[in-house]
């Protein structure tokens, strides 16, 4: 994916902006690489129940950031906590 695809950066940033708006999320954002090669979404929640409900709200939105032929690489989700 690359930032020359507006419809894909505007589908990430909508299901950013849907779980930003849910309780618990603490912040969630939308992020292209400086090369443009890459899209990187973050978040942090307070809880890992909020997230599994910020993921179903993307869901019910219609915002769903569901694979398809523009990756051009697997995706990787990581889950990071606090040292």
């Amino acid at each position: 994916m690359c930032r020359d695809d507006p419809e894909m950066i505007s589908r990430v940033r909508r299901a950013a902006e849907v779980m930003a708006a849910t309780p618990g999320c603490l912040a969630a954002e939308c992020w292209v690489s400086d090369d443009g090669q890459a899209v990187v979404t973050t978040g942090q929640w307070e809880s890992e129940q909020d997230l599994m409900a910020a993921f179903t709200a993307v869901r019910a939105a219609g915002a769903e950031f569901d694979y398809d032929e523009r990756d051009s690489r697997p995706r990787k989700v990581l889950r990071l906590v606090s040292a």
